[in-house]
């Protein structure tokens, strides 16, 4: 906005006070906004002509609290409040409300300007200077400090009891709640945050959280899943249920409400040397596959519960992840995986042209195995000795059961520990949504697959 002299402020309230025109009117003819016209008026009508002197007055503090807190009172705008005070630009009352109640009543004091003189610098260097020790300047201060260090942990403690982990935002909270009572300064310092993090949150407090609504959904998605699902997930989860959010923002929130997945854990080893016959590796790494009941992969892993060991021998389809079947015993005999396979092979039709990939485990190199295959026209595959990566798909599959289920949830029994395997194996086909199945589950992905074909 441009700058008006007294005079052309006077004429263009005295031109409203004539009758003749409206304020829209006049300040759209001036260039100057309708609001910063009714000030004006208001100041005129206050003060006269006298409200326009320039004036270059410095505010004593208490003049500036007196002044919030009429406003704070009597509910009057900034510009009514400058206006009633012929306080002569608005922006500055602005400034005084920002400063208070972000600093309090310390900020309102007055700082004179330009290069202070040698007597006002070394008046001001004793000033900065730590008191004497056992003075009672100095004792003030410490018991001013612990009295700060005292409440700061209060405060924060009363936070930590209501949701569990404290945020950078928490902190700035707190240091706005305690701001009048210590110096902000100080409190950043033992809060240890960025003092711009502090600033940021006094400047939007108030405001509503634009992501409220989001964060909800989230938070209802990681516990619906109980934990298992990561930002990604999440975001296409989110997705699903038409909210398009970018994966960025779905991980910034995830770590403001302290949402974190589990990490995996180690597999069984069933490797005892050459017991049987060796098939050479015709996968080759190449975990993709154009339909169901093409590529199969399958291993055992082995879980401890409660002083005994269990054995789970499952069979994964590549084309969508899904878990064909599955077996468990409390010992990975050679049964474990016979019976594994008879259920599966069950899946398979008579255009089905499958091949299925182990490692060199003993189960897999044994005499009835090798027959069931070449029963049923399968071609079986293994890893390479001792390499885990030619079985990649199935290790990260038991990677992600343990981790989601195993050391995720807790169990009364062994057969309680089954129940909740058999769970999750449903959950898992059915709920558990994949980014590279475009986000759908394995079973919904098969199933759109099949319609689209």
């Amino acid at each position: 906005m441009a700058k008006f002299s007294p005079e052309e402020k006077i004429q263009a309230v005295r031109q409203y006070l004539n009758g003749n025109e409206g304020i829209k009117t006049i300040a759209k003819s001036i260039g100057v906004h309708p609001s910063a016209l009714h000030q004006w008026i208001k100041q005129y009508k206050i003060f006269g002509e006298d409200a326009f002197e320039k004036r270059y007055t410095s505010y004593p503090a208490q003049f500036k609290l007196d002044v919030l807190n009429y406003m704070n009172e009597h509910g009057t705008s900034i510009r009514e409040t400058a206006a009633i005070f012929n306080i002569p630009s608005y922006e500055t009352l602005r400034q005084w409300k920002v400063a208070y109640e972000t600093e309090g009543y310390d900020a309102l004091q007055s700082t004179k300007k330009g290069r202070p003189s040698m007597k006002n610098k070394n008046s001001n260097t004793k000033k900065n200077q730590a008191p004497v020790p056992e003075s009672i300047e100095a004792l003030q201060a410490e018991n001013e400090r612990l009295r700060m260090e005292v409440a700061y942990p209060k405060k924060v403690e009363c936070l930590s009891s209501k949701q569990g982990k404290i945020t950078k935002q928490d902190k700035a909270q707190v240091i706005y709640e305690l701001r009048l009572e210590f110096p902000v300064k100080a409190l950043i310092q033992i809060a240890d945050i960025p003092r711009s993090t502090y600033y940021y949150w006094v400047k939007n407090i108030g405001n509503p959280d634009p992501d409220a609504e989001l964060k909800v959904w989230i938070q209802s998605i990681f516990d619906e899943h109980e934990g298992r699902f990561g930002y990604r997930r999440i975001r296409d989860e989110l997705r699903n249920r038409g909210h398009k959010v970018n994966h960025k923002k779905v991980q910034r929130i995830m770590k403001d409400l302290g949402l974190k997945c589990l990490v995996r854990m180690k597999k069984y080893r069933s490797y005892k040397g050459t017991v049987g016959k060796i098939a050479p590796n015709i996968l080759d790494r190449d975990f993709k596959a154009e339909k169901p009941n093409e590529k199969w992969v399958t291993d055992i892993t082995e879980f401890k519960l409660f002083g005994e060991k269990l054995y789970v021998s499952p069979i994964l389809d590549l084309f969508n992840g899904e878990i064909i079947t599955y077996t468990i015993g409390s010992r990975p005999t050679y049964s474990l995986v016979s019976t594994m396979l008879d259920q599966a092979i069950e899946r398979l039709t008579d255009v089905d042209t499958l091949l299925i990939h182990s490692d060199q485990g003993w189960h897999y190199q044994m005499k009835q195995y090798r027959h069931t295959l070449r029963e049923h026209g399968i071609t079986q595959s293994m890893s390479r000795r001792g390499n885990c990566y030619d079985n990649a798909v199935i290790e990260n599959f038991f990677g992600i059961m343990k981790s989601e289920l195993l050391y995720l949830k807790e169990f009364e029994s062994v057969e309680h520990f089954k129940q909740e395997l058999e769970k999750y194996i449903e959950y898992y086909n059915h709920k558990r949504i994949k980014i590279k199945l475009k986000g759908m589950s394995p079973v919904q992905y098969r199933v759109h697959a099949q319609h689209a074909a």
